[in-house]
């Protein structure tokens, strides 16, 4: 049994998963070889025959390779994709360059290739010819994403109509590995160590692309093997009216990093995240330049602190997402303390942002009925607002256990203090 502690709400994990079973690096072949297994068991369960992936991060989990373009590349030419046979334990992998990637999968010779395009009719023809020889007659085709070369193709592409592939991915996905788990460890292990870093460089006068910087310089340093997003240190209005207009009439969240430089008294949003091995961090604090926080600051984050531990106290294996939601609300007062367009957490793995999403459109229904597995591993990232202060905005990721959970975040709160009674 390990004590974990996170947001001053100490829980004892009693499962499979506790902090002791996590390696400091990742055994990679058993990495690969349990995420196929998962993966054939899902395909197995949903009656596929062929997976054919070509989001990042889906493409990135059935192989093992890491993909430095991340979400940069979701629109890109230039991209893999893997199919996945039922029986095979390896994939399929198509690459637009090797160099890096293609050892990492630790795939056999005949199973790595070179690009397909498949953005272009011709790449889309060369695919067909390559999927004509791997598939079997009759086989039930699962795929992600379409492009318009592909949607034109037809049956010339795929013989049969294909299904969507998003049940069997997310099925396989949704539980880490202890390996995978990890792989986020150490993400957010560089990610913390890099963000201590700049946030000694926080002063005025600083820009807010120069701590963009920093951040992707120390990070790969450290050992990032992927930037997964622009990073955002956002300077937060004092109200609403003053902000950027919404349609939802809320806070505009995230805006674009550019060369503002930060003044005295800024209250900064930050919102960061990298890949190890292919696996995401996901981290968030508030900074306010060069100023400690005002009581009335304070009180924000206190009662920030307060949402996630009421969150963190009904957190564990069979709760849901509505139960999560619901002791959110209560702690805010009977108001939903995260953002219309976004969500009060989230999953995490090869995107940073991943299934569960907990308190969106989908609705309550929808939340209520998704119940948490031990192993799933999930972000919280309640906002506090009122008009006049900036608000506060932070994130916490942890691995959901049988009798609660585990923290994989353990970065500190500067500069607001902590209480002891939280």
């Amino acid at each position: 049994m390990t004590a974990a502690t996170v947001s001053g709400v100490t829980q004892i994990a009693r499962t499979g998963y506790s902090r002791l079973d996590i390696p400091d690096e990742p055994d990679l072949d058993r990495m690969r070889r349990e995420v196929s297994a998962r993966l054939q068991a899902a395909m197995a369960d949903h009656g596929v025959d062929v997976l054919v992936l070509l989001g990042n991060s889906n493409v990135i989990y059935a192989t093992g390779i890491s993909w430095p373009l991340a979400d940069a590349g979701l629109s890109h030419i230039e991209r893999p994709v893997a199919v996945v046979v039922a029986g095979d334990e390896h994939p399929h992998l198509f690459l637009p360059f090797r160099e890096g990637s293609a050892s990492e999968s630790g795939l056999p010779a005949d199973h790595l290739n070179g690009p397909v395009y498949l953005e272009f009719e011709e790449g889309v023809g060369d695919f067909a010819r390559i999927l004509g020889r791997l598939l079997p007659a009759g086989a039930t085709i699962a795929v992600d994403e379409l492009t318009g070369a592909m949607r034109r193709a037809g049956s010339a592409l795929f013989p049969t109509e294909p299904v969507d592939a998003a049940p069997v991915i997310g099925a396989a996905k949704l539980v880490k590995t202890i390996d995978q788990i990890s792989c986020i460890r150490r993400a957010c292990q560089i990610t913390e160590q890099a963000v201590a870093e700049i946030q000694k460089s926080l002063v005025p006068g600083v820009r807010q692309i120069d701590l963009s910087a920093e951040f992707v310089r120390r990070t790969f340093e450290l050992g990032a093997t992927t930037n997964m997003f622009d990073s955002i240190w956002q300077v937060m209005p004092t109200s609403k009216a003053a902000g950027t207009w919404t349609t939802t009439g809320d806070l505009a969240l995230p805006l674009l990093t550019t060369e503002r430089e930060v003044a005295e008294g800024d209250v900064l949003w930050t919102d960061v995240s990298i890949a190890y091995r292919g696996y995401c961090s996901d981290h968030g604090r508030t900074w306010i330049v060069g100023q400690d926080p005002t009581p009335a600051q304070q009180a924000q984050f206190d009662k920030w602190r307060t949402i996630v531990d009421a969150v963190l106290s009904v957190t564990k294996a069979g709760a849901s997402c509505g139960d999560l939601g619901r002791a959110a609300t209560a702690a805010a007062g009977g108001q939903k303390p995260w953002l219309p367009h976004f969500y009060l957490g989230h999953g995490i793995g090869t995107s940073a942002a991943e299934m569960p999403m907990i308190g969106t459109d989908l609705g309550q229904e929808w939340d209520d009925n998704f119940v948490f597995p031990a192993g799933m591993l999930l972000v919280f990232e309640p906002v506090v607002w009122e008009d006049g202060t900036g608000g506060y905005r932070g994130e916490e990721i942890v691995v959901v256990t049988d009798d609660g959970w585990m923290p994989l975040t353990a970065y500190p709160y500067d500069p607001y203090e902590v209480s002891n009674g939280n």
